[in-house]
């Protein structure tokens, strides 16, 4: 037991000595930050008639649907059961999650029906788009399993 306990002590001193700093007032911290939250509000704002051609054209042959009167994009993925639609569901609702932006989404049986829009800019974003992708490659996925 001496032996556990000197090894604590040892422990408890290496960790007391260990050298890092509580200060959260740094420069590379407040860099990071700014950067991160520029980041964010980049794909929050809603997307300008430049990222409208580009990125809405790649949607659209990937088979979304862009509906103007609600400034939104639509599609309708089928699979093969409701396990496969549900997994889906499961998958896109955790990264939605991480997200913070959550699709309309309408499930019954093997389809699954999902209106991708940014409320708070009442139109598409970015987020849309990055969804709407993470979308198609999830489906892809669970269309190639047995």
């Amino acid at each position: 037991m001496s032996i556990v306990v000197s090894r604590l002590l040892k422990n408890q001193f290496m960790v007391a000595t260990f050298p890092f700093s509580t200060s959260f007032d740094s420069e590379p911290l407040r860099s990071e930050v700014s950067a991160s939250l520029k980041k964010r509000a980049k794909m929050s704002d809603k997307l300008s008639s430049e990222d409208r051609a580009t990125t809405l054209s790649k949607l659209t042959q990937q088979g979304w649907a862009v509906l103007e009167s609600k400034d939104a994009i639509y599609k309708e993925f089928v699979f093969k059961n409701f396990n496969q639609a549900f997994g889906f569901m499961s998958q896109v609702a955790l990264f939605s999650e991480k997200m913070d932006h959550h699709p309309e989404w309408f499930n019954v049986y093997n389809k699954v029906n999902v209106t991708l829009t940014s409320h708070d800019v009442k139109g598409l974003s970015g987020r849309d788009m990055k969804l709407a992708n993470f979308m198609d490659d999830v489906s892809k996925g669970i269309s190639q399993q047995v």
